[in-house]
């Protein structure tokens, strides 16, 4: 079991940099976890295709809902007072924190691409290149 930023997700189902990598996370680790937040996030980055017409509206569709169905069962609801307890011992966003407690709360690890999440929580996290 592992905690996912919404970077990983979005690369497991849209093609970049680090597609083959997520995907490879799959393959080793199937039990993917995420605070609810993901879906906003991932939401955002779909409006983003959308907006530059990267990717059809059929398409983007598809995708959320195979998305949602893969993460399903999996999602959470991040305390709030867990999340600003925490905000002292970091500086990062809120919305970063919700992954890092989720982590916290799961025992696992959150795996992601963001080097300051990695920097400020490096026994909670693992890189996905280095997954």
């Amino acid at each position: 079991m592992i905690v996912v930023d919404t970077n990983v997700i979005v690369y497991l189902w849209l093609n970049g940099e680090f597609t083959e990598h997520s995907k490879r996370l799959l393959q080793k680790d199937s039990n993917w976890h995420a605070p609810l937040l993901w879906r906003s996030e991932f939401k955002n980055v779909l409006t983003l295709y959308l907006r530059k017409n990267l990717l059809p509206p059929n398409d983007a569709n598809e995708i959320m809902m195979n998305a949602e169905a893969m993460l399903r069962g999996k999602e959470y609801t991040i305390d709030s007072v867990e999340i600003l307890t925490n905000v002292k011992k970091s500086t990062l966003s809120t919305y970063d924190l919700e992954f890092i407690v989720l982590a916290k709360s799961l025992n696992s690890k959150l795996v992601t691409l963001d080097k300051k999440i990695l920097t400020e929580f490096p026994k909670l996290t693992k890189p996905l290149s280095g997954y």
